[in-house]
């Protein structure tokens, strides 16, 4: 099984949104159910200049997509925070830790970010377990954090440091 990682294009946006409309996508997410097909493409089809969105693929279809924002504030622009999202059906055969691979390459050796942020749901253990593999540490816990199925839940603020650019990252693989 090839995983082809690449930019997304206006026509990936259908099933960029099917993603997301997933059980597992919009509960592991800040995502709504039932997402509008209008709503992705108003997100997606006029990226700002510091907003960078991948996807990958398995023999042609769109299986995991990945989006970061670099901080706009001069004193944080050496900041992105991130999201992803992989779908039902592909989950647990590499795609999260591609994605998010090639989405570190691009913001530490290309952007120049030395610091990506994420927030996970603190029950969502394979997650936080391939954030650590890449690096991602346990930085805090917020409290009721978001509504989940009628339930306030917590989540895990995490980073990933990249001391300095002259310096040796560490390892992706």
């Amino acid at each position: 099984m090839s995983i082809k990682i690449r930019h997304v294009e206006k026509e990936d946006i259908p099933a960029i949104r099917d993603i997301y409309a997933g059980r597992n996508a919009y509960s592991g997410t800040l995502q709504l159910p039932h997402p509008s097909l209008e709503m992705w493409q108003q997100r997606l089809e006029n990226l700002p200049a510091n907003v960078y969105s991948l996807l990958a693929e398995i023999d042609g279809k769109v299986v995991g997509q990945a989006g970061f924002a670099v901080e706009q504030n001069p004193r944080r622009r050496h900041v992105a925070g991130f999201g992803m999202a992989v779908h039902d059906d592909y989950q647990g055969r590499g795609v999260g830790t591609q994605l998010l691979t090639a989405l570190i390459d691009l913001a530490e050796n290309w952007i120049g970010v030395t610091r990506i942020e994420l927030t996970v749901y603190t029950d969502n253990l394979s997650a936080i377990a391939l954030y650590e593999k890449l690096g991602f540490v346990i930085e805090g816990t917020s409290r009721n954090y978001a509504l989940r199925n009628g339930e306030y839940v917590d989540v895990y603020q995490m980073a990933r440091l990249r001391e300095s650019l002259g310096r040796e990252a560490p390892t992706v693989n």
